[in-house]
């Protein structure tokens, strides 16, 4: 099967809402940091991830829900700028 360029996806993330096991955070061992000073807002990372952990602040930057995110790093790997770097969860 031959994946879907990006921009041939829908504008809507794989999931439709956040996963209904309610809080999620506990399963994580690592985190994704946003490195906004490369991020250009392309939504990438939204439409990849599979909890819809990813929500947009005001001037239109990607944030992580702390509470949906699993730490997967699809996000990481899935940005075309590497503007998202995984981050070992504090022990």
């Amino acid at each position: 099967m031959t994946p879907i360029p990006v921009e041939e996806m829908p504008d809507a993330p794989l999931a439709n809402r956040p996963t209904s096991l309610g809080s999620t955070a506990s399963w994580r061992t690592q985190r994704p940091i946003i490195l906004l000073a490369k991020c250009t807002k392309c939504g990438v990372c939204w439409k990849f991830c599979p909890d819809v952990a990813v929500e947009w602040d005001e001037a239109g930057y990607p944030t992580i829900s702390e509470d949906h995110c699993k730490g997967c790093g699809i996000c990481a790997h899935e940005c075309p700028k590497d503007a998202i770097r995984m981050e070992r969860e504090a022990d």
